[in-house]
């Protein structure tokens, strides 16, 4: 599970559903949550929050995709890779801020994809995470 801490920036509700804008460092993320403010008191712009998502959500591409409704795109360096016979895990830098320290997050995918996208350490990748696969937990 990867986690990561960020601050909620804009809060969009209608009805019982909420698209909740998170910042970590100097990139915004999106979740959609089955709460709303009046719900659920840790909803709230300023508050604190941990955004959780899965490495098997976490989908790598080689370059900027032009055309695609993933919201959730992170520019990021492969630092590390483990080859399976069937899966790949991928261990990512990611830099939240101008100042070159990277956030480390995971994501796991088949090796056939591995192969067809020829992934080596040290390659700049782009990670996307769809905006329902995001998840939020209070930070305590």
């Amino acid at each position: 599970m990867n986690f990561l801490q960020g601050t909620i920036t804009e809060i969009v509700t209608e009805g019982n559903i909420s698209l909740v804008k998170v910042s970590v460092g100097e990139k915004i993320f999106s979740s959609i949550v089955l709460d709303t403010p009046a719900t659920d008191p840790y909803l709230q712009t300023g508050h604190s929050v941990k955004l959780l998502f899965k490495e098997t959500e976490v989908i790598i591409s080689r370059s900027i995709p032009l055309e695609i409704s993933v919201q959730n795109k992170m520019e990021c360096r492969l630092r590390q890779l483990t080859i399976g016979k069937i899966l790949c895990q991928l261990t990512l830098g990611w830099q939240e801020d101008g100042t070159g320290k990277e956030t480390e997050i995971h994501s796991i995918i088949t090796r056939n994809a591995c192969e067809q996208l020829h992934l080596q350490v040290n390659d700049k990748i782009i990670a996307l995470i769809k905006t329902n696969e995001v998840s939020l937990a209070a930070y305590d």
